[in-house]
């Protein structure tokens, strides 16, 4: 079995696409996923399972739509993947000033160089990223919702969605928790 984390892009933002985390963990069992577990509303799900996560992500992303009536993207990544995540972030939480976080993008697939380099062009003084594989590791000095370079992410042609890094490392914990 291989434990996974799923990130749902998209839900309960706003009022639109809302979904209730006991709700979602009730479709994840009922498809036969073990060891489920949800942390907080944006979409996060650690769970269990056999398949290939390409296939195992095309599922999820049917039976949600047919359970909640409309499409969520879901991204995955295994318990290994994600611990080398970690590992590869080249900010650290420690030297953060007062306004400024570390976010990271999920992608679905790894981007295209071209579409890297469209991204790039956003990169300025209060903001900064670093692309390896399929994450995008934001290095940001003013709010999220304010930064250009987080904006132009969709440049990048491919499925996304942000957690900051306090969510991240609890996710890390939750999927350490599931190995012991």
């Amino acid at each position: 079995m291989t434990i996974y984390i799923a990130l749902l892009r998209g839900i309960n933002v706003g009022k639109n696409n809302r979904i209730k985390m006991a709700d979602l963990k009730d479709l994840f069992e009922t498809i036969g996923l073990t060891k489920v577990k949800t942390y907080i509303q944006s979409g996060n799900v650690l769970f269990e399972a056999k398949e290939e996560a390409k296939q195992l992500s095309q599922r999820l992303e049917g039976e949600i739509s047919k359970t909640f009536g409309f499409p969520v993207p879901v991204i995955l990544r295994t318990a290994e993947e994600y611990e080398q995540m970690i590992r590869d972030c080249p900010y650290s939480m420690k030297s953060l000033k007062e306004g400024e976080s570390i976010q990271l993008a999920f992608l679905a697939d790894e981007p295209s160089q071209e579409n890297v380099n469209l991204l790039r062009n956003y990169e300025s003084d209060p903001d900064e990223c670093f692309i390896k594989g399929k994450e995008v590791y934001l290095f940001l000095r003013q709010s999220i919702l304010d930064s250009k370079l987080a904006a132009q992410l969709p440049k990048l042609g491919v499925q996304a969605t942000v957690r900051n890094w306090k969510t991240v490392i609890k996710l890390s914990t939750m999927v350490k928790e599931m190995i012991n």
